[in-house]
Parts: structure tokens; C-alpha cells; sequence
């Protein structure tokens, strides 16, 4: 099954280019996914394709009225769909997220500007979505985030297994990871990753996780 995205924002050249390249670039290659970008002032009012305005209440910046995004979900949304808004305060994207977003058919992002989008817009959506306590310009960096963080968990957009144990997939960041060469700059690779004992080396990980975790990410562990 294909997962279609499609991505409503002001300034579609954000996108593209990351979205041509690596994993997001090779799902759509082959066909695991298919992202469209639709430029926001397509549903732009009057001869100058508005879309914003001056906050009612006065104050700074400019808010995203809400008849153009309206009128581009009535035009992408599907009975499939799920409607997501880009916004700082959102429910905190995250490895199960992405997980779900994975097993869904069809994503409309939606990418406010500016100082935000009109409050009324938030009864059109199904879910809101932060990728962390920080103000960005716009929404497109964390559509990135969340279209990369979802298409590489497709069923072959890369191999089962480098997702199987990586950080967030069982609660735990992801173990200490080593190459060549043995010694690098006084630091050598522990001995337990080159002895050949798979169980060992198991439990070293997992041991590693949970150090890591607890010294780095104490709130992902459950209380003792």
C-alpha cells in the first residue's frame, strides 16, 4: 500500500528538495509513498490569493485566515484522512507516532506561518502535532521532520532491522555503536563487540540502553 501525503504550506520549495534525496526520496521512487505539495495561496482569496491577516484584538505579525486552509482540506480531505496541524502546541511528535502515522493511507500536513492560524481551524483537524518546545518561522521544517520520521518506517523503505533496535523503538535510546578502526585516538572498541559471543554482546546492548537512557533520558524509563 502506498501512504499519500500531501502537504499544505506557503513555501513548497522548502520541501522538495529534502524530499528528493535519501530515504524520503527513495520511498517515493518506489512507489511506497506519494507526497504532494500544494502551495497555500492556490486557495488564496481575491485577485491577490490572500491568505492572512492582521490578528483581530490588535498585536504583532500576521495570522492565517481561516476560509483558504478551510478550502484546501475540503479539497484533499478523503474519508481515509488524517488531518494534521503543525504546531508548537501539539501533542510531542514521537517514535510511536511516527509508528502510527506509518499504518495510515492518507496525511494532509497542514503548515501555519507567520503568528498562527486562525483558532477555528483546529475543529477541521484530526490531530496536532509539535516537534518540540522551540518557535520556528514556519511549519515546513517540522513536516520535514515528521514525513521523514514516518516514510522510513514503510514496509521496505529500508531494512527491518535498522529500525528494529535504534532509539524510541522499545522506550530506550539506542545503545553505544562502533566501527573500524579497532582504536581510534586512544579509545578502543570494547573488547565484548569483537569477542563473538552474540549473547553477550546482546546483553551488553541492552545494558548500554538503559545507562544511556537513565543518564541522558531518565523520563523514558518507568519509575523505580
Amino acid at each position: 500500500m502506498t501512504l499519500e501525503i500531501d502537504v499544505v504550506c506557503l513555501f513548497p520549495g522548502m520541501l522538495e528538495g529534502p524530499l528528493s534525496e535519501s530515504i524520503p526520496g527513495r520511498t517515493r521512487e518506489r512507489g511506497l509513498a506519494e507526497i504532494r505539495l500544494h502551495d497555500l495561496r492556490e486557495w488564496g482569496l481575491g485577485k491577490h490569493r490572500s491568505v492572512d491577516d492582521a490578528p483581530y484584538g490588535g498585536g504583532a505579525g500576521m495570522v492565517l485566515r481561516p476560509g483558504p486552509v478551510a478550502a484546501a482540506l475540503d479539497a484533499l480531505r478523503r474519508p481515509d484522512t488524517t488531518a494534521i496541524l503543525l504546531d508548537p502546541g501539539g501533542e510531542v511528535f514521537n517514535q510511536a507516532r511516527a509508528a502510527d502515522l506509518a499504518g495510515r493511507s492518507h496525511l494532509v500536513l497542514v503548515c501555519p506561518r507567520y503568528e498562527g492560524i486562525d483558532e477555528r481551524i483546529r475543529d477541521l483537524v484530526d490531530l496536532e502535532l509539535s516537534i518540540g518546545d522551540y518557535v520556528l518561522t514556519g511549519g515546513e521544517l517540522p513536516a520535514l521532520v515528521v514525513i521523514d520520521a514516518v516514510t522510513r518506517l514503510l514496509p521496505g523503505a529500508i531494512d527491518d532491522a535498522s529500525t528494529v533496535e535504534e532509539s524510541f523503538s522499545a522506550g530506550l535510546l539506542e545503545y553505544p555503536q562502533y566501527t573500524r578502526p579497532a582504536e581510534f585516538r586512544g579509545r578502543s572498541v570494547p573488547d565484548i563487540l569483537v569477542g563473538g559471543n552474540h549473547a553477550a554482546v546482546r546483553r551488553w546492548r541492552h545494558d548500554q540502553a538503559v545507562e544511556r537512557t537513565r543518564a541522558r533520558r531518565p523520563d523514558l524509563l518507568p519509575p523505580e
